[in-house]
């Protein structure tokens, strides 16, 4: 079982991945309409382009952002 299928099982929603400052900016925004906020390394597709996730870089700057409800 994959991360993504992990968190899914948990209630989780992928939403999209991005880097800062918006990734901040969207985080804190979720969390003010009442989410629950999870930020995620970037897990690919097997159909997405990996070229730029072999720079070290971009896994440190972009993050996939998670959201669920709050009990």
């Amino acid at each position: 079982m994959t991360r993504e299928e992990e968190l899914k099982k948990q209630g989780w929603e992928k939403r999209f991945t991005i880097d800062e400052p918006r990734l901040s900016e969207m985080a804190e925004q979720y969390k003010e309409l009442g989410f629950e906020v999870l930020l995620e390394p970037v897990e690919p597709s097997p159909e997405e382009c990996t070229t730029c996730l072999k720079d070290p870089s971009y896994s440190q700057r972009h993050k996939t952002i998670y959201t669920r409800q709050r009990p």
